[in-house]
């Protein structure tokens, strides 16, 4: 099998340029729908046969800008200091974790919301959301076993989706409130005696 070809330079340059160019205009527009993809070529200076050919459309485009924004996170998880990555308890491990990603959530609302909305198939058959279950349903097991650590990692992350989120502040919770549920929901999980405990 012949080596993968090094992406060339200006390739390189022009997918950051587009990547830069779309985030700024999704934050300013407030929702990837009212930029149009002339839009994005135009304001990252390539052609929009660039811009087809490099993310196919809008919804490859925004899970670029997805990935490029988890990319850290999921870095931080595996091999990053505690209590994000290895070295904490378990129990503090599955606090920080959902904290990030309700963070990441919040700060990146309308690309988020945008990819759920658009059908771009289960938000549960893909890498980053196989790695965040995985994460917690291993610590959870660690604190309470594991007959029921796959399904309440599912549980815990459908409480941090972009579409709750959404709900819940367009009807007046704040950020901080909502972090304060998350904490509160993760912790009662955690104290709770495995099945069959004593």
């Amino acid at each position: 099998m012949p080596p993968a070809r090094k992406e060339r330079a200006d390739a390189i340059r022009n997918r950051e340029a587009v990547l830069a160019a779309a985030a700024r205009l999704f934050t300013e527009r407030g929702d990837p729908d009212r930029v149009s993809m002339d839009d994005i070529a135009a304001a990252a200076g390539v052609g929009k046969g660039t811009l087809f050919r490099r993310f196919g459309d809008r919804v490859g485009l925004v899970k670029a800008l997805v990935e490029q924004r988890t990319e850290q996170l999921r870095a931080d998880v595996v091999a990053g200091p505690p209590p994000l990555g290895p070295g904490a308890p378990a129990g503090e491990r599955v606090l920080a974790l959902l904290d990030a990603l309700l963070r990441l959530k919040l700060d990146t609302r309308p690309l988020m919301l945008a990819l759920e909305s658009a059908g771009s198939g289960s938000p549960y058959l893909n890498d980053t959301y196989a790695l965040w279950h995985a994460q917690l349903a291993s610590l959870l097991a660690d604190v309470r076993g594991e007959r029921d650590a796959d399904f309440l990692a599912h549980a815990l992350l459908a409480a941090v989706r972009s579409d709750l989120i959404e709900h819940l502040t367009a009807g007046g919770t704040s950020p901080q409130q909502i972090h304060d549920g998350v904490a509160a929901l993760a912790r009662a999980v955690l104290a709770a005696p495995a099945p069959g405990a004593a």
